[in-house]
């Protein structure tokens, strides 16, 4: 996949419609179309890296940015004081299917464990 293929890369350019919620000069965050908790949103960094694990060897900086924001949509969506999960799936044996680095924010329901 190219970052013009790139799903996640067309929502940033504005190609896609996405129900945004946050954005900073280097992320965004906008609801998964596909809710698997009352909150599911979506965290990326605007530009494209395509796991987690190219993102924290390129630019760790920018991967806690990631993790920031997904706590501040915590806070905004109200879960953050009764608890919320962030998950980063990496690679295909993980489940990721869109190969731009995002981040899930899950939360206003219990979530057991393990996941998965």
């Amino acid at each position: 996949m190219t970052e013009q293929d790139c799903l996640f890369c067309k929502i940033v350019a504005g190609e896609v419609p996405a129900d945004v919620i946050r954005r900073t000069d280097r992320t965004l965050a906008f609801r998964d179309i596909n809710p698997q908790a009352p909150t599911h949103v979506l965290v990326i960094p605007v530009d494209h890296h395509p796991t987690a694990a190219a993102l924290a060897a390129q630019d760790g900086d920018l991967l806690a940015e990631v993790v920031r924001e997904a706590h501040q949509v915590a806070v905004a969506e109200g879960i953050e004081e009764t608890g919320y999960r962030v998950v980063f799936n990496t690679g295909p044996g993980a489940g990721q299917t869109v190969f731009h680095v995002h981040a899930h924010v899950l939360g206003g329901r219990g979530l057991g464990w393990p996941p998965g």
